[in-house]
């Protein structure tokens, strides 16, 4: 369901993009509206799927994950990317994984205690399901930046 994003929404959207706990009555406060508008608004907007969903990020490193990856893998069928993806879903460090286009059938984000962990990882539990013939890995230095995309302009 697609909505009309107002100049509210934004505002309300942004506070909570910085702090996804801060109290409806600061955001009502800071915002100069009242406390059931942010409500309100807040209901509409996870309703129409704009929001998804308000989670806790972890931080890979303090839970000792030193080594980030991104693998690329290529099967033999891409038919048989659903049955790949069950046996991905049963690896804890895999921790996000895509269809994509291009030679890959599907692109995944791993975390791993070190490189030793990191190999262990591909060549004994990815390599191990049937259907993958080929892994090409990259090692992720560090994150530059991320973010959510871009709340539209109010009225584009």
């Amino acid at each position: 369901m697609k909505i009309t994003i107002d100049e509210i929404d934004t505002s309300i959207i942004r506070e909570l993009t910085n702090d996804a706990e801060k109290p409806f009555i600061q955001i009502a406060k800071s915002l100069n509206i009242s406390n059931s508008l942010v409500h309100q608004r807040v209901s509409r907007l996870k309703q129409s799927g704009v929001i998804e969903k308000t989670e806790v990020k972890l931080s890979e490193k303090h839970l000792g994950y030193e080594t980030c990856s991104f693998s690329g893998l290529i099967l033999s069928e891409d038919t048989q990317s659903a049955e790949v993806i069950e046996r991905l879903q049963e690896i804890p460090e895999i921790v996000e994984c895509y269809y994509i286009s291009g030679k890959y059938t599907l692109y995944v984000k791993i975390v791993a205690r070190n490189n030793d962990h990191l190999r262990e990882i591909l060549y004994e539990k990815i390599n191990a399901i049937k259907s993958i013939i080929r892994t090409e890995t990259i090692i992720n230095f560090g994150t530059a930046f991320k973010r959510n995309a871009p709340i539209p302009e109010v009225g584009a």
